[in-house]
């Protein structure tokens, strides 16, 4: 039974979670991270923590300052979410991890980061600053370069201050400010991906859908020219979201395909470090 809390920060921010406890003896602790424009509680992450969580223990968060307020479906929180930076969330998926660690069970687990589009980036930044604390992260229809603004949005953001993104589901222009800029400037070579992934010293395995967006299989194709032991995994037919909505509408074909490659990338790698 899927189990809500939060863990409080700095700043009077909050990180709202979500706790799927193992439905047999846990073999790993996996933490689900949204993308760009998602929350944790979009279409199909709560049922991909449910099938994960029959043989692992598996945590949904919401980045907070995702724009997700007390409404976990609804974005509330505009203001939040226009100075949402990287350094921000990495911080975000730090506090959380320190917060479960706080608990013997789940320290003692391998931990596996499943990151999402945007979040698979973050995931895959965390382990490169915390190789030794992470075992391997799965990167979802992921970006392998965290610039994920277009030339005009930079442009307006850097004269005016802010600019806008449509959400296309909502119809919300959602802020962006130029601190979001201002600190992939600061942090450019601690966000990388591609220039650090050869000293990645964790698994990581890229699971993508063969009509994902055109960049983004562009950018999967760059990293594993870059480390050719990666595997990258092609669901056949999968969408950026593997052909499923939101509200959810059920499990799709891809969907369960790209479960199934996680499920068998996690046992293969935990059969290695044990």
């Amino acid at each position: 039974m899927p189990m809500d809390f939060n863990i409080p920060l700095e700043g009077g921010h909050l990180l709202r979670c979500t706790r799927f406890p193992a439905q047999e003896e846990a073999a790993s602790l996996i933490i689900i991270a949204h993308g760009y424009k998602g929350f944790k509680d979009w279409g199909m992450f709560p049922y991909v923590a449910e099938q994960l969580s029959k043989q692992h223990e598996v945590v949904t968060f919401n980045f907070s300052h995702n724009g997700i307020g007390d409404d976990p479906f609804e974005f509330t929180e505009l203001e939040r979410f226009a100075t949402n930076t990287y350094e921000r969330e990495l911080a975000d998926l730090g506090a959380l991890i320190a917060g479960l660690n706080q608990e013997e069970k789940l320290r003692s687990l391998p931990l596996f980061l499943l990151g999402h589009s945007r979040g698979a980036g973050v995931s895959l930044v965390y382990a490169l600053d915390h190789p030794d604390s992470v075992t391997g992260v799965l990167s979802w229809n992921g970006v392998t370069n965290l610039d994920v603004f277009t030339e005009s949005q930079k442009l307006e953001m850097r004269e005016n201050g802010r600019s806008y993104v449509m959400n296309g589901r909502t119809g919300q222009q959602m802020p962006l400010d130029v601190a979001i800029l201002e600190d992939m400037d600061r942090h450019k070579e601690r966000y990388d991906i591609l220039g650090r992934i050869p000293t990645a010293s964790f698994k990581v395995a890229l699971i993508q859908g063969s009509d994902d967006g055109a960049h983004l299989r562009q950018g999967s194709s760059r990293l594993v020219s870059i480390r050719p032991d990666i595997p990258w995994i092609h669901i056949p037919g999968g969408n950026h979201t593997f052909n499923t909505v939101h509200p959810f509408q059920g499990p799709t074909q891809p969907l369960e395909e790209a479960i199934k490659a996680s499920l068998l990338f996690i046992s293969q790698t935990l059969s290695t470090v044990k």
